[in-house]
């Protein structure tokens, strides 16, 4: 049995810490948000939620609890896929999309991809892509980075 989840996830630039992505720090100005606003792992996370039929990111960790205040993602992340396994899926593959005008993410890809299969687990194949907004929009702008995450998961019928 498979099922595909799709994952969103944007932030606005302003945030008092680094630039964390794919649990990877990046220099540059940071995201705002409640924990390290980490939009990509964000992305991911509800990626794999909803077609385990579980909460969302937001439900699980919300924004009003303290706990989670400057909160690493991918340690997010590790719980939403052990909550993933609980249900007795397994991760096939998750393919990430950053939309970003800036900073120039190229160099730090394939540490996000490596950072994503380490806590996804060796049997999943990730793909991390960056795209520009070419000026339109609040990403094309520079405002914030918006994320897109595709995952399917697996589970033997």
């Amino acid at each position: 049995m498979m099922r595909v989840g799709l994952g969103y996830d944007i932030h606005p630039f302003g945030g008092a810490g680094a630039l964390v992505l794919g649990g990877v720090t990046i220099p540059g100005e940071g995201l705002a948000g409640h924990s390290d606003a980490d939009a990509v792992a964000h992305a991911v996370a509800d990626a794999l939620l909803g077609p385990a039929g579980l909460p969302d990111l937001g439900t699980l960790f919300p924004a009003s609890d303290e706990r989670y205040r400057g909160a690493s993602s991918l340690d997010l992340l590790r719980d939403v896929v052990a909550r993933v396994a609980d249900q007795g899926w397994s991760v096939g593959n998750v393919d990430v999309v950053i939309n970003a005008e800036r900073p120039v993410l190229a160099p730090h890809l394939d540490a996000m991809r490596r950072n994503l299969t380490d806590v996804l687990g060796p049997g999943a194949f990730v793909s991390v892509k960056p795209k520009r907004g070419e000026g339109i929009g609040t990403v094309g702008r520079g405002e914030g980075i918006a994320v897109w995450a595709v995952a399917l998961l697996e589970r033997p019928s």
